[in-house]
């Protein structure tokens, strides 16, 4: 059953966006049990959140996204519509500011560990080179300078994986929840 074929409430779906389709008896099952909040605070399922977000994952990162919520049981009111849509808003938007939080922790961590690291990595060269300068040129004075200058390098490994690798992807989880934020939702009686 498609959204026009149905009695549906809610938001208007924009020409060309990619729907999120969601069968639920009641708009209760959208909501985490232990919260106590109003709906409107309330945290989303775990299980719904899981089902939605991995949804959105998998489509177009360049088309907007809408919410079509198909209830069973449930009666469909413009007033359930508008609790829902601010539901999702706001629990997406804060799992935004959460994410956007973390990456920022991230880069805080990765500039401490970058002047460790550089720190480190100079005072293996240095001590390094005063190990080898005491015992003279030979092979174990090189072997001292070479594993203190490796152990230096190794100190860098995390603070360049920081910087290389780990922050786009909380980036685009970021930008994943600031798009499931502005999704329209809509309700349609099944």
């Amino acid at each position: 059953m498609t959204a026009t074929s149905a009695p549906a409430v809610g938001d208007t779906l924009p020409r060309g966006c990619q729907t999120i389709e969601l069968h639920i008896s009641d708009t209760n099952q959208l909501f985490n049990a232990m919260d106590p909040a109003p709906f409107r605070e309330r945290d989303l399922d775990p299980n719904a959140e899981e089902f939605i977000v991995g949804w959105a994952r998998e489509l177009h990162h360049d088309r907007p996204l809408a919410l079509v919520v198909h209830l069973d049981r449930e009666p469909v009111t413009p007033e359930t519509a508008a609790t829902l849509k601010d539901a999702v808003r706001k629990f997406f938007q804060e799992r935004a500011r959460v994410t956007r939080l973390k990456l920022r922790q991230l880069f805080r961590t990765g500039r401490l560990s970058m002047a460790i690291g550089l720190l480190f990595l100079a005072a293996s060269v240095v001590g390094g080179d005063l190990i080898a300068n005491a015992l003279g040129e030979n092979r174990f004075a090189g072997v001292i300078r070479e594993s203190l200058l490796i152990g230096g390098w190794v100190a860098m490994w995390r603070p360049l994986e920081v910087f290389l690798y780990d922050w786009w992807p909380i980036r685009r989880e970021a930008r994943l929840y600031d798009r499931l934020a502005v999704m329209p939702v809509r309700i349609v009686q099944d």
